[in-house]
């Protein structure tokens, strides 16, 4: 693929502002995670406690992909970001005005932001659709690079609490919200139905979920999409609590350590394009196990930021590499296949989010927590070596891109 082809390829309109619609929602997506270090103590919150507020809107990011992938079938890609956008920002507004006293109302508002984080299973495949399989790795990993948004959530949601407080970050979310709302009406288009589309059940969900190719690249993405999500949403908390961060340093690190994965996504796509999926794949979990290891010890702050580092970038590139394979096994239940997939993503990065929460409550260090998702890496590589063989000589062989 050149950039030419690129260009004529496809509806760039919709990849853009599906990004943007992505990138916004990423962000509100993981806002508590970014305020994380502020809102506990304000709410008296226990360890586990703030794990679990962080980690809510991340598991019903995870339930309502399927929600949004089955509407997305039933009444087009972009009626049904336009309603899960107006539904989050309804909500931002009652937090804003109304203030948040208890951990019940943060959790109530972590249900409502993960509408936010279930735009992953509007945005992919309003975009993908548009494009042809040799091209999937890279629009998939552009349109799904939109989670750079954690990166502004980290260095700006702080800065904006020390000057006005906190709960004031919820309304100046509301900004960038209303734009890429208004840009994404404007300009991103529905995407033309694949050959022998037909509009999807919940059925649908259990049919695909009886084929064992499903539960591997559920069981993959719940790897490499929790480890970067997961990653993120802990990041502020952990640096603070680790190194005694104040909360402004804690979410500079925070975003240094996101960012890499974030741009990894379409550079992991682009990667598993030209080497293949499973190839890459390997490669990534890999240097993900090593790094999660070497940060689960560390104990100098610049060590342990560049391990981290290290690990987001590898599970950025894996998300990527991930739906690079994906559409050239499931084309035609891809909308599906991205809310099935997005969903074991979701609950990766809760369980990674819980798994911080009760290393520090029951341990009194997150050493146990990070070396329990590294073993979930290395869980993922013989996975792949016990698929690898099979999908290169039944679907890949037959592919339109290299797997």
């Amino acid at each position: 693929m050149n950039l030419s082809q690129f260009k004529k390829s496809g509806h760039w309109p919709t990849l853009a502002t599906a990004f943007l619609y992505f990138d916004v929602s990423f962000m509100v997506w993981t806002m508590l995670g970014a305020l994380g270090a502020l809102i506990a103590p304000a709410l008296g919150l226990s360890d586990q406690q703030k794990f679990l507020m962080v980690s809510t809107p991340i598991l019903a990011g995870a339930v309502l992909r399927i929600v949004l992938s089955l509407l997305v079938d039933r009444i087009g890609a972009k009626n049904t970001g336009i309603i899960a956008q107006l539904i989050v920002m309804a909500g931002l507004a009652v937090a804003w005005r109304t203030g948040i006293t208890t951990l019940n109302q943060a959790l109530a508002l972590g249900l409502v932001l993960g509408l936010a984080g279930a735009s992953f299973a509007v945005a992919l495949p309003q975009s993908g659709r548009w494009y042809p399989p040799q091209m999937q790795g890279v629009v998939l990993g552009l349109a799904g690079a939109g989670n750079i948004g954690v990166v502004i959530d980290h260095l700006l949601a702080p800065r904006i609490a020390a000057a006005w407080g906190w709960q004031a970050v919820f309304g100046a979310a509301l900004i960038p919200l209303l734009l890429a709302f208004v840009l994404y009406v404007i300009f991103s288009k529905e995407p033309p139905a694949p050959a022998g589309f037909r509009k999807k059940k919940f059925s649908d969900y259990t049919k695909l979920l009886a084929e064992n190719d499903a539960h591997w690249f559920c069981f993959f993405y719940t790897i490499s999409f929790g480890g970067f999500v997961g990653l993120a949403t802990a990041f502020a908390i952990y640096f603070k609590d680790q190194f005694h961060l104040s909360p402004v340093p804690a979410g500079e690190m925070a975003a240094f350590c996101t960012l890499v994965g974030a741009l990894g996504r379409p550079m992991g796509g682009a990667f598993a394009d030209k080497l293949g999926g499973i190839r890459s794949l390997g490669i990534f979990y890999s240097i993900a196990t090593a790094a999660l290891v070497v940060a689960a010890f560390a104990t100098n702050l610049w060590l342990c930021g560049a391990a981290f580092f290290i690990a987001s970038g590898a599970f950025g590139m894996c998300n990527g590499s991930v739906f690079q394979l994906l559409p050239q096994r499931f084309a035609r239940d891809i909308s599906v296949m991205t809310g099935l997939v997005g969903c074991g993503g979701g609950v990766g990065g809760f369980i990674l989010g819980m798994m911080f929460g009760i290393s520090k409550e029951h341990t009194g260090n997150y050493t146990i927590g990070i070396l329990l998702f590294a073993g979930l890496c290395l869980l993922a590589l013989a996975g792949l070596g016990t698929v690898k063989r099979r999908w290169r000589t039944t679907w890949g062989a037959t592919a339109d891109a290299r797997i």
